[in-house]
């Protein structure tokens, strides 16, 4: 206040002051905002309604009512109160010093220690300990600018809002009285019991609770750090939605995708278009889908359309696809798991109890080895991988196919294959139109560093075999049953084979042996359903396939 204007209170207030009653006066040192009002003439007048001590007052053509101790007036339906009150009848304006208080149609009430009110278009300057509530949320900020019409304030020299356990701050901020928005910028941090939200621009509704992102943005959630520049998330509900290809980092994982859905109350998620899941733990795996529902606290997934599992070795990553791909953990399976090697039930590392299943359309590839079934299950408690209906697995030159085929892996590499029941091995022999077979009830084969190294057939073994001489050319067509036949193998090609027990069998020229002695019974050469390269079972856009 300049020292004029402190002159004339102090005067009038003087000779005006009841018996007994101290007057609250303004300070020299209190700051009026300087400004020229615009008159609406068709505005409402402010009336006074109470005070205990009031005067009137006429100087330079100005009426003034100077209004001291616990002051009510109003203007519609708007209430104003104050310590201390001048107010300009002339120019329909007034100035409230202590104790400030608006009351805006019961929805907002304001608090400050000054205002400055220019009645002809309701707006309202506050300084000093500025409080705007809500009935929810609660504002302070040192200075704010009321418009009581558009019930729209603002600050920009730093604001709090604190609404339950939740604290909002920034530079500047924008609130809306009819929708309970508000636009927090600059330097934007949102704390809460469960999150810590940083961003330049945010919207927050101090009623529904509801955080809508307008800038790029960090939700910070224990070691969790969602990064996003579109969308939403609760506070109270704990729901968010979120597009433009957010993501998420975790200790133990990284998740993007075009469009998420997480509900942190129940710890699940949905991901939606070109969504990517990377494991940063030492099972090393990422799957890749247009939909993935994730369970956090089950760890479970479900991924459909189009999705791609990658089990990450350091030279021969196996890709997994099908029509749908599930990951669970097996304690937690309610059907038991047929044994292969070791038990399932007893899991002593929990890294291990995980399991993957794929249903229909299964396709496998790697370097080494490519696969096909109906569906696929893969039990990280034993390393192995069982693929049902109709399997087929190739190496090489090499199919194997069988009622049911079970993959045993070593350091995500085969190790072993046991085929039960029709168990059918075909080689094809380089560029020709021949092909060493092997048939029998059960079939085992077993790797080295990912290579074929030795078959056996046990139950009614057969086998067709192509002997080569020394030069490479064939020698004949030995046709053999025993009850086992084994194959050795030498640079992925079948060198020697071994008869055990009832061997029956004939060796005959090549040209005098008839076409249908050249295969055995159940014969079926399925080359044209092999994968052949990783991009045939990557289905996705290329853009999906970049890592983050």
């Amino acid at each position: 206040m300049n020292k004029w204007a402190f002159f004339i209170l102090f005067t009038i207030l003087s000779s005006t002051i009841v018996k007994g009653q101290k007057p609250i006066i303004p300070k020299q040192n209190d700051t009026i905002v300087s400004i020229t009002p615009q008159i609406n003439s068709g505005g409402k007048l402010i009336e006074f309604l109470s005070a205990e001590v009031y005067n009137v007052k006429k100087m330079d053509s100005m009426d003034y009512l100077i209004l001291v101790g616990h002051v009510k007036i109003r203007q519609g339906k708007t209430l104003l109160y104050g310590d201390s009150i001048i107010l300009n009848t002339t120019l329909n304006t007034l100035e409230d010093f202590g104790n400030v208080h608006i009351n805006d149609a019961d929805s907002v009430n304001i608090y400050a220690n000054y205002l400055k009110y220019i009645g002809s278009n309701k707006k309202a300057y506050l300084r000093k300990k500025v409080k705007l509530t809500d009935g929810k949320g609660v504002l302070t900020t040192d200075s704010l600018d009321y418009d009581v019409n558009a019930k729209l304030g603002s600050f920009k020299n730093g604001g709090k809002l604190v609404r339950n356990k939740t604290v909002l701050t920034s530079k500047e901020g924008l609130y809306y009285g009819e929708t309970r928005d508000v636009i927090f910028r600059k330097k934007v941090e949102l704390i809460d019991p469960e999150n810590n939200i940083i961003t330049d621009t945010l919207e927050y509704n101090t009623y529904t609770q509801l955080t809508n992102f307008l800038s790029p943005s960090k939700i910070i959630t224990g070691s969790r750090v969602i990064s996003t520049s579109n969308g939403n998330y609760n506070t109270g509900t704990r729901k968010g939605y979120l597009y433009d290809r957010s993501n998420i980092d975790d200790s133990t994982y990284h998740f993007i995708a075009d469009e998420m859905a997480v509900d942190d109350s129940l710890e699940m998620g949905e991901f939606k278009g070109n969504a990517i899941y990377t494991s940063k733990d030492t099972l090393g795996f990422d799957l890749m889908a247009n939909n993935i529902k994730a369970n956090k606290q089950k760890s479970t997934f479900l991924a459909t359309e189009s999705p791609l599992l990658l089990i990450k070795q350091k030279k021969d990553t196996l890709y997994i696809a099908a029509d749908t791909l599930y990951a669970g953990k097996i304690s937690d399976l309610k059907r038991k798991i047929p044994k292969a090697r070791d038990s399932v039930g007893v899991i002593t590392d929990t890294t291990l109890d995980k399991y993957f299943e794929a249903f229909h359309h299964v396709k496998i590839y790697s370097d080494s080895l490519q696969g096909k079934a109906d569906s696929l299950f893969y039990s990280l408690s034993d390393s192995t991988i069982r693929l049902i209906s109709d399997p087929i697995i190739w190496a090489n030159d090499n199919q194997i196919t069988g009622d049911t085929l079970y993959l045993f892996v070593k350091n995500k590499k085969p190790e072993q294959l046991y085929v039960f029941e029709n168990a059918f091995a075909i080689n094809k022999i380089d560029t020709t139109s021949y092909y060493n077979q092997l048939k029998g009830n059960k079939l085992n084969v077993w790797f080295e560093d990912g290579e074929i190294h030795k078959m056996s057939a046990k139950g009614n073994a057969e086998n067709i075999y192509y002997p080569l001489d020394n030069d490479k050319n064939f020698i004949g067509v030995n046709h053999s049953n025993a009850q086992i036949i084994d194959v050795y193998f030498e640079n992925t090609e079948p060198a020697k084979v071994v008869f055990k027990n009832q061997l029956v069998g004939k060796m005959t020229p090549l040209n005098q042996t008839p076409k249908e002695e050249l295969i055995i019974r159940g014969f079926k050469w399925n080359e044209n359903l092999r994968p052949k390269s990783k991009y045939e079972l990557m289905r996705l856009p290329s853009q999906a396939l970049k890592k983050p």
